[in-house]
């Protein structure tokens, strides 16, 4: 368009005006010519681009033929794009017709509108027939500019023929086209401005609900499909972009990840280069790189290009501000705008290349990181001997995985360090010569070997830290496992402040760690005044000539080199921090298995032997084996026949689970041969492992379905009559370890489990203890003798009625099988540990027994009730959908709220040292500042300061600058620390505040996932990320101000361009934000999946289900990589569209430069204005993505601030009503009409109870199961509070004292024994309220001082992570010696003795009545002998009191329903 016009009037306009009101004008022509070469260029571009993707058959549909159906506006468009060009044209050719020169405008410019037209007629040509008009973008902005172009210089026109009051309007034949062509460009603005709102009518015609799989995104990998212009300005994600734009984005929307970052993939290439590296030394660490070695080496291509590209600046500065000494002519004039097109060109392909080389580092980071966790995976599912602990594998898969990951963006960072600084020392070598830059190099690797002393330190503070948080983690994972016995035990706050304690070593260790960080800030923040001083020393000293061109460019190589050695802190840290992790990973994966126990044999129908146990000693710790008999001795070999029945019985602590884990290979082998098992083998252990999911799914475990095989099943175990009375019959959702079934529920669910594997040999733990008598004797002869009729079964069992059925009978005493046979032989030796146990069964029958009719003949009922489902804490199950949502985690919408930004700065000391470290940052800028602009401007002239003012001031103002940076750096770290530990206790009090049913619904692993992942995040990351996106903001706005101080009008293209990078910000956030919410979502799946397969890897590895749970592992892990691979990429969109925007910029400063008048310039403020524009892209890139990566970040923040203000349980400690010491005195306990329901929209379960509970009685609670026995005593420890009606003991009301009053003085020992890792003292004593003899004292009286003095470590007897290395027989005696050492006045026992043989139960029965002679004993209990000597037997059906009187009276009443129970028992 008319530019020389434009010119000539600004210069004329200018001289009236002022000089510089002429100097603008010529920076604007050059602008605007500038603009329209980039317009040129990005048709071209778009036609290259269009044109590839219509070979490739990326649009199909019929063309229509040109011109036809055409509609009018269509073809006056056309004209109208013809007219402009051919007057243009016409010009140019008019020119050269007269042998005059042709501005170079102008030829621009008709080659513009030439391309504009062919991309016109191009669009109307590719019309698909029934398409509307579509232009494509490039031509609509042209249109739009030119249009808006054309009115300026029509109005210019207009202005100048009134301002001269010349005669003639046209002052040239360019002025006459623009006023010719101003109507034509109006009809293309309106056509371009009427296609954008059409476009957007159109978005808001579409369809509220599209078609199943219309926008559904998730199905194909968009980065795969994408071609090379699309890959490289990330256009491959402009779909995600619009459909987050429109609606709340959705896991299924985000498209699928590449074949090459899915999970099994990247785990075949780390197995398979693991194997290559097999007999090397440091296998993990070659074995990774060998993996990636590909992508790792196109990556490092990037990066080299990155920093070719960036050392491109310093080399052009000394020419720039050479040139800008210089008078200007004609051809310094072109060589101003060559130095600049090379500028531009050189940031563009560094900024290209950068965003290139982050993404392809965080997809070998995502790669990296799902190999590392299958093979985590994959060794936790091989280990055995229950040695590896929950939470230490959280961790490896939570931090030193992420770690690993992290690592490959700093990678390159290891070989790019020496090939900066050789750059470096070449650009410094051209400029000031050899000894200078000998200095610079001497003085940096000065710097650099100052840092390895703190390195060293801090790699070592990092891995305290990281066993620091371990410890933490791990006990953590156990306290959340066993949070209702801590709350029932009121032990909540003792276990909170073992949390504080482990949580406060940690600390100590982080601080030591960040101040370190501190002080290699500070370190490397001073080293480019070191190098700089050194550098100009020499310079002075061996009277080197300075020039303000020279001393620019080597502050600018200062400033580049500044970055690495800067980075060198985190790059150190980093390779610290990653070589902790890869040993810690090394260690769990290398680490050997011991030799299998077990042969698996195939199974040979021809064969009779099911199983062939051969002479051998087993042991579950081999570690103080001298310390400790093997666990289990077998003298002589054993071969068990196909079809056969057997029996195991025993003592409690006999060894009888740990011959069973004999057979299955679970316990390490010490000695003898291997035990062989033929076919497929199923596995029932004593303590249920239910998997969260349906009721359906844990019984089919990754079988189909075979319906008739499937009721039948369902049948024998009794669930028929649960599933009737669930609403979603057995598509009802169990809760994390099933928390929502009773333990009768879950051992008959796994029973199920284990007979539809209709696998060859069944072993079964003790599978009818936790169910009552009738259901008891259903499940034998449904199960046992029917279904299980021509199938080899181990079962163990203290119900020896069961015995009579079996086979062979094994009696385990001591680890050793003491007796074998049958039934009959067996009992045949009255001196025999068989015959024992037998004697004590027939005295447990015996109390049951009426003395005038000991056999009452009495038919099995059909217990019409069934078996209901024990309600205890989902409320959701009204609705089973409802539930299966919950197992979702909850997620925010939107923006992250201010207030969370707010609670986090004002967190520490309320926000008062936020200022003091921002006061520090800007003065350091302004010295850094004022230090390079006295270097400049001091060597314009030789004399105007002496040598020693120079270095001086400068030694002066850039050892200020450090000074600040020292302080800034402390005090951050001083906030990180309080601010984490503020957040933590928080959340932490929150949570063990939280009532019993936020654990029974909420999975461990989302809570431990805020504990780890989050609270790592908040110690160590996000206070430097906020405090790095504020220091970049200021530093921009320094850099925009210098630049614009230079050329102002740069000031107002700054604001629009700002303007528009905050537009692409927010467009942007709308969508990366859910993409950084699933991200904490997608990984908690993955932490369950770990816990829940490591808790069941026994059960896994026995029904050979290790490549089902595989499968679901690589899909988890996939759906984590598929969220992470897009929000990186969604980042680096933003990355280069703003870096494009500053580049822009950048190079318009360069032209400005070029354009003005060198009068005007002062070549010391432009030189320093240019090298710190130089800077502009990454500083700006790094202003985005920091503004983008906090929100991101942030929602750790409000993830753990959401379990910070979790509703909390009624108060521990009421202080006004604060019962007295010796309260309860008596022991009586009254319940009034009370009424419980656990949900409003659930059924009542209580309804109605009022009786009284004796002081010092011992009163027995029956009934079938779901009659609300549980729920009774959830009422009575304010677990669930009544709806109606109240509890009175000693009569105060229990609901108006705190929790903490009320459940310290109770005394409870729940139906699934707990045990926590550590010893055997910590566990009956966790307060520390008694002396050794007092815990000896119980031990003996509980049948255990013998089985703990067998440890030579006596009290000090390790317990292992869930007493793993316990029974559960044993475990329940250690909760009732712990009962017994609190010697409560009112004490619970809820299943207490269930998994205890009858002898022991009838010696602990004894030594209860004993010792609670002056207590009110509440006993739940299946077994009827055990409830048989109470002095009262309350009797529950559906809720209410059926019967409550003696035990005696009920019996000698034939048609009470405890003596119906009675009889059921005794018929069993």
């Amino acid at each position: 368009m008319g530019f020389s016009s434009l010119i000539d009037f600004g210069f004329n306009f200018g001289f009236k005006k002022g000089f510089f009101g002429a100097m603008e004008f010529v920076s604007m022509a050059a602008i605007l010519n500038t603009s329209n070469v980039c317009f040129l260029l990005w048709f071209i571009i778009w036609g290259i681009t269009d044109i590839l993707k219509q070979r490739r058959g990326g649009e199909g549909g019929e063309r229509t033929r040109f011109l036809e159906n055409l509609p009018p506006f269509s073809k006056i468009t056309l004209v109208s794009s013809f007219i402009i060009m051919i007057s243009h044209m016409g010009f140019c050719l008019y020119m050269f017709l007269k042998h005059e020169v042709v501005p170079y405008e102008s030829v621009i410019l008709a080659f513009t509108w030439c391309f504009a037209t062919v991309v016109t007629v191009y669009s109307l040509v590719n019309r698909r027939v029934g398409q509307t008009r579509r232009w494509c973008m490039v031509l609509v902005l042209f249109w739009v500019f030119s249009g808006i172009l054309d009115l300026v210089l029509v109005s210019f026109i207009i202005f100048n023929y009134f301002e001269s009051k010349s005669m003639h309007l046209f002052g040239s034949i360019v002025d006459i086209i623009d006023v010719f062509t101003l109507p034509f460009l109006s009809i293309l603005c309106f056509n371009g401005v009427h296609f954008c709102v059409t476009k957007k009518h159109k978005e808001l015609e579409e369809p509220l609900l599209q078609e199943n799989g219309q926008e559904n995104l998730g199905d194909t990998s968009a980065f795969t499909n994408a071609g090379v212009w699309k890959r490289v300005t990330f256009n491959w994600l402009n779909p995600l972009f619009v459909l987050g734009r429109t609606r709340k984005l959705e896991f299924n929307h985000v498209p699928s990840i590449p074949e090459s970052e899915t999970a099994g993939e990247a785990a075949f290439l780390l197995e398979e280069a693991l194997q290559k590296q097999k007999t090397r030394v440091s296998v993990l660490p070659k074995s990774i790189i060998d993996a990636i070695r590909g992508s790792l080496a196109i990556n490092a291509v990037f990066a080299g290009a990155n920093t070719l590209a960036s050392y491109m600046g310093p080399i052009l500065i000394t020419s720039f501000v050479n040139y800008l000494s210089e008078d200007g002519n004609d051809s310094s004039y072109k060589r101003g705008l060559i130095l600049s097109s090379v500028f531009f060109l050189s940031k563009t392909v560094e900024s290209l290349s950068q965003r290139q080389w982050y993404f392809g580092a965080q997809r070998i980071g995502i790669r990296i990181r799902a190999a590392l966790m299958v093979l985590i995976y994959k060794k936790s599912l091989s280990i055995k001997y229950g040695t590896m602990s929950n939470g230490k594998i959280i961790n490896l898969i939570n931090v030193d995985v992420e770690k690993i990951g992290e690592f490959f963006w700093h990678i390159h960072g290891i070989w790019l360090l020496p090939v900066q600084v050789l750059l470096a020392l070449i650009i410094l070598y051209i400029n000031l010569g050899f000894a200078p830059s000998m200095a610079a190099l001497i003085s940096t690797i000065l710097v650099m070997i100052s840092n390895t002393p703190l390195a060293n330190r801090q790699k070592e503070y990092q891995t305290k830290v990281m066993e620091s948080r371990d410890s933490r983690i791990k006990a953590t994972a156990e306290i959340l496992k066993s949070m209702r016995v801590l709350k029932l035990h009121s032990w909540e706050s003792n276990f909170k402040k073992k949390l504080i304690d482990l949580r406060e070593k940690e600390r100590n260790w982080l601080k030591k760690y960040l101040y370190t960080c501190s002080a290699i800030a500070f370190l490397f923040w001073t080293s480019p005044t070191v190098v700089s001083v050194s550098t100009f020393g020499v310079c002075i000293f061996l009277r080197t000539p300075l020039t303000p061109g020279v001393v620019l460019s080597t502050l600018a190589t200062f400033r580049i080199l500044q970055d690495p050695i800067y980075n060198l802190p985190e790059l150190v840290s980093m390779v610290a921090q990653t070589k902790v992790s890869l040993d810690r990973i090394k260690e769990f994966i290398m680490d050997q298995d011991c030799k299998p126990s077990v042969e698996p044999q195939s199974f040979e129908p021809s064969s009779s032997v099911a199983i062939e146990i051969e002479p051998g000693e087993y042991a579950w710790d081999t570690n103080y084996a001298d310390q400790r008999k093997p666990t289990i001795k077998i003298s002589s070999k054993m071969k068990i026949p196909k079809g056969f029945k057997v029996a195991i019985c025993g003592s409690v602590g006999a060894g009888k689970s740990s011959l069973l884990c004999s057979i299955l290979g679970e316990i390490p082998r010490i000695s003898g041969g291997r035990i062989k098992v033929f076919g497929s083998k199923a596995f029932v252990p004593q303590s249920a492992w239910i998997q969260t999911g349906t009721v359906r799914d844990n019984i089919l475990f990754g079988r189909q379905m075979n319906k008739s095989f499937y009721d039948e099943v369902v049948d024998g175990c009794g669930l028929d009559r649960d599933f009737e009375t669930w609403i979603e019959g057995d598509l009802s959702i169990v809760g994390e370890r099933g928390l929502n079934l009773s333990g009768g529920q879950k051992q008959r669910i796994q029973l199920a489990r284990a007979l539809y594997s209709a696998s060859d040999v069944y072993i079964l733990d003790d599978p009818f203890s936790a169910v009552d008598a009738h259901t008891g004797a259903h499940m034998f002869k449904k199960c046992l003798i029917n279904l299980l009729d021509q199938k080899t079964v181990v079962y163990v069992t203290h119900q020896l009625e069961f015995l009579s059925a079996s086979d062979l009978i094994l009696v385990i005493k001591d680890g050793g099988i003491v007796q074998s046979g049958k039934y009959d032989e067996l009992i045949a030796d009255p001196a025999s540990e068989f015959a024992r146990q037998i004697a004590a069964h027939s005295k447990s029958l015996n109390q049951v027994n009426p003395p005038n009719d000991p056999r009452i003949p009495t038919t099995y009922p059909q217990a019409s009730q069934g078996a209901n489902l024990e309600l205890k804490h989902e409320p959701s199950r009204t609705n089973g959908k409802s539930f299966e949502m919950s197992l979702q985690e909850e997620s925010q919408s939107g923006r992250v709220k201010s207030s969370v930004y707010i609670t986090f700065i004002s967190s520490a000391y309320k926000g008062a040292l936020v200022p003091v470290i921002i006061i520090c940052h800007v003065l350091f800028l302004l010295l850094q500042l004022g230090s390079n602009y006295w270097m400049a401007w001091a060597t314009e002239d030789e004399n105007r300061v002496s040598s020693k003012t120079l270095v001086g001031v400068f030694v002066l103002l850039s050892g200020g600058s450090s000074i600040f940076i020292l302080g800034r750096a402390i005090l951050l770290s001083t906030i990180a620390l309080e601010t984490s530990q503020n957040l933590f206790l928080q959340m932490l009090t929150s949570v063990f505040r939280a009532p019993i049913s936020f654990f029974d619904s909420t999975p461990s692993s989302r809570i431990l996932n805020r504990s780890s992942t989050d609270q790592s995040t908040v110690d160590v990351d996000i206070p430097y990320r906020l405090a790095g996106l504020v220091f970049a903001m200021l530093q921009l706005v320094l850099i925009i101000l210098l630049m614009s101080h230079v050329a102002w009008p740069i000031f107002l293209l700054c604001v629009v361009i700002v303007a528009i990078s905050l537009w692409y910000q927010v467009y942007y956030i709308t969508t990366a934000r859910e993409l950084a919410r699933m991200i904490g979502i997608q990984k908690s799946p993955i932490q369950h999946h770990f816990s829940e397969s490591i808790s069941g890897a026994s059960m896994i590895r026995c029904f050979n289900q290790e490549v089902r749970f595989l499968t679901k592992c690589l899909r988890v892990i996939d759906d984590y990589s598929r969220v992470t691979f897009h929000n990186t990429a969604t980042m680096e969109w933003l990355c280069v569209r703003t870096n494009f925007l500053f580049n822009l910029v950048f190079f318009l400063l360069l032209v400005a430069l070029v354009h003005l008048p060198r009068s005007s310039i002062n070549p010391s403020l432009a030189g320093l204005a240019v090298t710190y524009g130089l800077s502009l892209t990454v500083l700006q890139a790094w202003v985005i993505w920091n503004l983008c990566n906090v929100e991101n970040k942030m929602i750790s923040v409000e993830r753990i601030l959401q379990f910070a203000n979790i509703p909390s349980e009624a108060p521990a400690i009421i202080e006004n009503c604060i019962p007295e010491t010796n309260w309860p005195s008596r022991g009586e306990i009254e319940l009034k009409d009370l009424h419980v329901q656990y949900h409003p929209a659930l059924p009542t379960v209580l309804r109605g109870i009022t009786c009284t509970f004796p002081a010092r009685k011992k009163i027995g609670v029956v009934g079938r199961t779901g009659c609300g026995k549980s729920t009774l005593i959830q009422a009575l420890f304010r677990v669930v509070e009544p709806t109606k009606g109240q509890i009175l003991i000693d009569g105060f009301d229990i609901s108006k004292i705190g929790l903490h009053d009320l459940r310290s003085k109770l005394g409870i020992i729940p139906q699934d024994p707990t045990l926590f890792q550590g010893t055997m003292r910590t566990n009956l004593d966790p307060l520390e309220q008694h002396s050794d003899h007092e815990i000896w004292e119980v031990l003996n009286k509980c049948r255990l001082a013998d089985i703990v003095r067998q440890d030579k470590r006596l009290l000090d007897t390790p317990v292992a992570e869930d007493g793993e290395n316990w029974s559960v027989g044993q475990r329940q005696l250690v909760c009732l010696a712990r009962a017994l050492l609190q010697k409560r006045r009112i004490l619970v026992l809820d299943e207490a003795t269930a998994s205890i043989d009858t002898e022991t139960d009838n010696v602990m029965q004894k030594t209860i009545r004993e010792e609670t002679s002056r207590c009110t004993v509440i006993t739940i209990a299946h077994r009827i002998p055990t409830i048989v000597d109470s002095d009262l037997v309350l009797v529950l059906d559906q809720g209410k009191v059926a019967e409550y009187d003696s035990p005696a009276r009920l019996q000698h009443d034939g048609g009470s329903a405890f003596s119906k129970l009675v009889n059921e028992f005794l018929r069993r």
